[in-house]
């Protein structure tokens, strides 16, 4: 079985107390619609503390690129490998835990799958200015989309079914805008795009995270603290 939950944040309780409870095998699949945090601070005992924990719970664990993480191909650890289909980013410690790449097609359990990680942090002025980390590259290139558009018009702008962290402007869920943010200044860029990609798009069920909301509306799934199996 293929499972979908949102961002965690690096506490893993949740996805072990979820394997436990399911009996999961190496045969399932936990997707995680980024900010998985399990690579903000950089290599940090902490961080190879929860990778090893989910990590031993023998379950694939399927990330998506978040906007409170660095990407994993700038990490010296993470090398490159195929699975179902896509190219990920594993560590040899670490093999249960797959970094999906952004703009690949995977097989998840016979629905073809696009990954579209990233998202505009609206904490970047905080954590500038108390030297925390923000990684400038938390959202999709022009070389990703391009890429992305490229992939989708070779196979006529039909999947199963997209992994994205942030959604497509018109479903941006505005009773989850955090109070006092004047939306003005927020750079929305990539859901701007995601609104083009979602426009054209022939699909079955869309999947994202980066709200920190529970809800569906149409065939759009904001997941956070719920799971979800796949096509729901």
């Amino acid at each position: 079985m293929i499972y979908y939950t949102g961002d965690i944040h690096g506490n893993v309780l949740p996805i072990q107390n979820f394997i436990r409870r399911f009996n999961l095998t190496e045969k399932d699949t936990i997707v995680i619609l980024g900010d998985v945090g399990l690579n903000y601070y950089g290599n940090t005992l902490g961080e190879r503390r929860n990778k090893y924990r989910l990590n031993y719970m023998g379950v694939n664990i399927f990330c998506i690129h978040g906007n409170h993480e660095m990407r994993p191909e700038t990490i010296s650890t993470y090398k490159e490998s195929i699975w179902n289909g896509g190219v990920v980013y594993t560590e040899e410690q670490y093999p249960y835990i797959k970094f999906a790449k952004d703009g690949e097609i995977y097989d998840l359990d016979g629905c073809s799958t696009l990954v579209i990680g990233g998202a505009y942090s609206v904490d970047k002025p905080y954590r500038l200015k108390h030297g925390l980390s923000w990684f400038p590259d938390e959202q999709p290139s022009e070389e990703t989309k391009a890429r992305v558009e490229t992939k989708l018009e070779s196979i006529d702008w039909k999947i199963d079914q997209v992994l994205s962290h942030t959604c497509p402007l018109k479903y941006e869920p505005k009773e989850a805008f955090l109070p006092g943010l004047n939306q003005e200044l927020i750079d929305k860029s990539t859901e701007t795009w995601l609104d083009f990609i979602e426009d054209k798009l022939e699909y079955k069920k869309w999947f994202c995270g980066h709200w920190h909301i529970d809800k569906k509306i149409d065939n759009m799934v904001f997941l956070f603290k719920g799971f979800v199996g796949g096509m729901e």
